[in-house]
């Protein structure tokens, strides 16, 4: 949608995805992401940690169940999403803060220090749909090349 503001964040999940249902059955997952940067100091010849950055991150339907499988807390992740407006909030101890929110649109591992084996699901909402041709059955005609391209045997070019 215009006006989104789309980012890329590499960072670790401080805790388990945190996976609810809504009302109507509709699967949410939220985790948080930290990211820290480094800069190397020349003169004492170390690296620096910077301050974290926390983003809290949601994902909706399939890819929130996907999200809740296969990550777990202190996965390394590479996230990309649109970013959402900051809500401000007040701590325990009475310190103003805000929270940067991402909706997710894709995430996965980063695969810079660690592995992974992907296992492609069947996606459910397809099989449910009914094919609008299932019924119909293929005529053997061999006049009718646009009903059965592969069985045609026309030798002509088609123009």
């Amino acid at each position: 949608m215009a006006g989104e503001v789309n980012v890329t964040i590499v960072g670790n999940l401080a805790d388990d995805p945190e996976l609810r249902y809504t009302q109507n059955g509709i699967a949410v997952v939220s985790v948080r992401v930290g990211s820290t940067p480094r800069t190397f100091n020349r003169q004492t010849n170390e690296w620096v940690d910077g301050d974290t950055v926390w983003v809290r991150c949601t994902a909706w339907r399939e890819a929130a169940e996907n999200i809740a499988q296969s990550l777990s807390k202190g996965t390394r992740v590479v996230v990309t999403g649109r970013l959402k407006a900051p809500s401000a909030y007040q701590t325990a101890q009475g310190e103003a803060r805000a929270s940067l929110e991402l909706e997710i649109d894709v995430i996965g591992p980063s695969l810079r220090y660690a592995t992974a084996a992907v296992t492609r699901r069947a996606r459910e909402s397809a099989a449910a749909v009914e094919s609008p041709w299932a019924g119909e059955k293929a005529t053997n005609n061999p006049a009718d090349a646009w009903a059965n391209p592969a069985e045609a045997a026309v030798d002509e070019a088609p123009f």
